[in-house]
């Protein structure tokens, strides 16, 4: 695991934070943890498949559109080395 230290953390914020971990009964830094957690790995984070999946969905196209284009699709050559 990873020691991260933040400096020059005003106090209010500090107060702040030490009144948030008491009210969901965890430590200082385990509340610090939780929200940092929370802010870069969110339960609603967008993923991109599913993102791209629904622009697919909205735009109106089909599994029939990709067997069109994939069977047009001429297959890719090796790159030759000379």
């Amino acid at each position: 695991m990873v020691v991260l230290t933040v400096r020059n953390v005003p106090d209010e914020v500090h107060r702040a934070l030490r009144l948030r971990a008491a009210m969901n009964g965890r430590s200082t830094e385990a509340e610090v943890r939780e929200i940092l957690e929370n802010v870069v790995k969110p339960e609603q984070r967008i993923r991109m498949g599913d993102a791209l999946a629904e622009r697919g969905w909205q735009s109106g196209l089909t599994n029939d559109d990709f067997t069109v284009v994939s069977q047009r699709r001429a297959p890719a050559e090796p790159l030759k080395f000379e």
